[in-house]
């Protein structure tokens, strides 16, 4: 069996060492939870590895969007070059659930736009639980929504070997029955073709081609082969080829599920009927016959995941299956439907986002879910197409590992008192923090915990702006860059245009800015193309930006989740991967947030000072990237389409299909490095030169 084994140019330093060691002794000792309150910069993800590899089992690590799940991705397959590395998120490019509004009587049809690459990687990641123990999966909460059984997908996976006698006809009823595509053209993931004797086949979860020979009614060659240059890379002995789907109903469970679904029809028209809805009775019996229709016939039908209970053979109320199921599922466990789920291990990463997140998902999806099926659009048991519960979540996951800067009340009542993490490796101290008044005239302050700046609150805007550009124009002409938060998009815009206009390189990023935008305006930010980054919330949990010396928070005083102590205190971590580091908070008064925020900022700072000293450690700036997809300086971007695909066609002789075949395998080397940006791109590129050659 396969185990985990770090490989890194470096070892634990700082506060790391410690927070390992006490980590592994509380997952010895049994806790069930507990908290790394590790501050920005400290290698949270380094500590996490070191736990998991002393500790040897499969890890499940939860973040709260795809870019972080992304980035946390990228580091762990890093550090564990030899182990099954994967990442599981949405793969939904788009989507827009189904719902309906009473008020005006609209019904929003759900449209979904699926990326076939991520889809690909979700694959990879419940196969990989199926078959290894060294695995860890970087998911984000999308990860607590339904999946089907795993025990039925793995009761039908498919095992071929050499020497197996087989017909070309049987092994291509065997992969239909899989629910494998035939096709005559390319294949695709979950698609197999004939060739003469053989068959071709692309796995789900891979981008290669199996091509299975079948002469003399025999499997005589197993051939592994590029899917892209069509070289052979291996000969196989055996492989095994898991469902092109990750929901698998045998023949007489469907049957049975779609009896079930016909009679709870029945049921509900009745009560329909009775309450003298007619509308809604005749709404769902013409769509929910024509559903039942369209899966008797195809096996499928357009929003299947609605009648998921009735093919799950599950109760009304119970949950779905998840990926959590496929953590349980490993090994012998299959055999045991009762057994442990604590043989893995759950990190969840920015605890203090990622728990509400988990905890919110239920309520909002069944308020959408009652409402259609009030209205006749579709049947009870719609509503058991759901995510899990924050308690079910709870049940069934077994020791957890809470990672913050900031924790919440929630891990630390669970908890007990954290495991710190507060000196760096780099030995950088969190920024100095200094209040100064929003209007001119009140004045500088070195803050300690009960400081209190004058100024009137009723004064203007300008004042707190007029100082903070002074400020920056300082850092920019030291080479160095400066970041300031705002409380609104439209705040936002508008100082970005006022400095702009006072000859200040500035941008903007908030939610409204695309995810390629923003990631180009990051990359342009530590490259220096402007000097001075204004945003809202963005500026908080995963950007690690060394170039950043200074850091304003206008309006500060003024209380709520922009200004919370959390906030503050995330909004501080991004000085602190600098060695002149420091943030000015802009207030007229000192609020009980920015107490608490500025004495823990101030108690970690004299730790950090003392250790240095303890050591004879000068800090340094860091220079090279921490693993973060968003703010990789690094990473060269493609020219526009045109652009360069003109310049390609020329290296590959004007032959534009053969520069489609090179573009297709960049295309997929960059989502397997889980680079979707740069894929989309390519996907672009690849479009235009298709629909030039039409």
């Amino acid at each position: 069996m396969a185990k985990f084994k770090i490989k890194s140019d470096y070892g634990p330093a700082g506060d790391q060492p410690k927070a390992i060691e006490a980590l592994c002794k509380g997952l010895t000792s049994g806790a069930r939870d507990q908290t790394l309150l590790g501050v920005t910069g400290s290698g949270k993800t380094f500590t996490v590895a070191n736990v998991i590899e002393k500790v040897q089992r499969p890890t499940l690590v939860i973040a709260h969007n795809k870019t972080l799940a992304a980035q946390l991705a990228s580091e762990y397959r890093e550090f564990f070059p030899d182990n099954a590395v994967h990442y599981f998120v949405s793969y939904y490019d788009y989507y827009q659930p189904e719902a309906y509004v009473p008020i005006t009587d609209t019904y929003i049809e759900k449209e979904a736009q699926i990326n076939e690459d991520i889809e690909r990687l979700r694959h990879a990641a419940t196969q990989a639980l199926l078959t290894r123990n060294d695995v860890i999966v970087v998911a984000s909460v999308s990860c607590i929504y339904g999946l089907g059984s795993p025990v039925e997908y793995q009761k039908v996976n498919l095992k071929l070997t050499k020497g197996e006698a087989m017909t070309r006809a049987t092994l291509t009823r065997k992969l239909i029955s899989i629910y494998f595509e035939r096709v005559a053209g390319d294949l695709s993931p979950g698609t197999f073709r004939a060739l003469g004797a053989s068959l071709e086949i692309m796995p789900a979860s891979e981008r290669v081609i199996y091509r299975i020979d079948l002469t003399g009614g025999e499997i005589t060659k197993i051939e592994e082969i590029d899917a892209i240059t069509r070289e052979i890379d291996a000969r196989h002995d055996a492989v095994f080829i898991f469902p092109a789907r990750q929901y698998v109903t045998p023949k007489e469970v469907q049957d049975a599920a779609l009896a079930d679904i016909e009679l709870e029809l029945a049921t509900q028209l009745k009560q329909f009927n009775a309450a003298g809805k007619i509308l809604e009775a005749e709404r769902l019996k013409r769509r929910t016959r024509q559903d039942v229709a369209m899966i008797r016939e195809f096996g499928f039908c357009h929003g299947i995941e609605n009648y998921s209970r009735h093919f799950d053979r599950r109760k009304p109320g119970e949950p779905p299956y998840t990926l959590l199921d496929y953590f349980k599922s490993r090994g012998d466990a299959l055999r045991s439907p009762k057994a442990s789920s604590r043989d893995f291990l759950t990190v969840i990463d920015e605890s203090h986002v990622t728990i509400p997140q988990i905890g919110a998902m239920y309520a909002g999806d069944r308020a959408r879910k009652n409402t259609l099926v009030e209205h006749g659009f579709r049947l009870p048991s719609a509503v058991d197409n759901r995510p899990l519960t924050f308690d079910e979540f709870q049940a069934r996951t077994g020791q957890t590992l809470y990672t913050s800067a900031t924790p919440a009340q929630f891990e630390l009542q669970r908890s007990g008192a954290p495991v710190q993490q507060v000196i760096r490796p780099t030995g950088l101290i969190d920024p100095k923090i200094i209040v100064r008044p929003i209007v001119s005239g009140g004045g500088v302050s070195e803050v300690s915990p009960h400081v209190s700046s004058g100024g009137d609150s009723s004064g203007t805007y300008e004042g707190q702006v007029k100082d903070f550009i002074a400020e920056a124009e300082a850092v920019t002409k030291g080479g160095a860059r400066s970041m300031v938060t705002v409380l609104t998009k439209k705040m936002a815009e508008d100082l970005t245009q006022f400095l702009t206009e006072r000859g200040i390189k500035a941008r903007y990023v908030h939610s409204d800015v695309l995810t390629v935008e923003r990631i180009e305006i990051l990359r342009d930010f530590r490259k220096g193309v402007f000097d001075v980054l204004v945003g809202v919330n963005l500026l908080r949990e995963g950007l690690d930006l060394p170039e950043v010396e200074l850091v304003g928070i206008l309006d500060a005083d003024k209380e709520g989740f922009l200004r919370s102590e959390t906030s503050l205190i995330q909004t501080i971590g991004r000085a602190a991967r600098n060695v002149n580091g420091r943030v000015i908070l802009y207030a007229d008064t000192i609020t009980g947030s920015m107490e608490r925020a500025i004495g823990e900022t101030n108690r970690r700072r004299e730790i950090q000072m003392a250790y240095n000293k303890k050591h004879k450690i000068t800090p340094k700036t860091i220079q090279k990237r921490i693993h973060d997809i968003v703010g990789d300086i690094e990473r060269t971007r493609k020219r526009a389409v045109s652009e360069l695909a003109e310049l390609d066609v020329a290296a590959f002789g004007g032959d534009k299909k053969k520069l489609i075949v090179a573009k297709r395998k960049q295309m997929h080397d960059a989502a397997d490095q889980l680079d979707f940006e740069t894929a989309a791109l390519i996907r672009d590129e690849i479009q235009a030169l298709e629909k030039e050659l039409k």
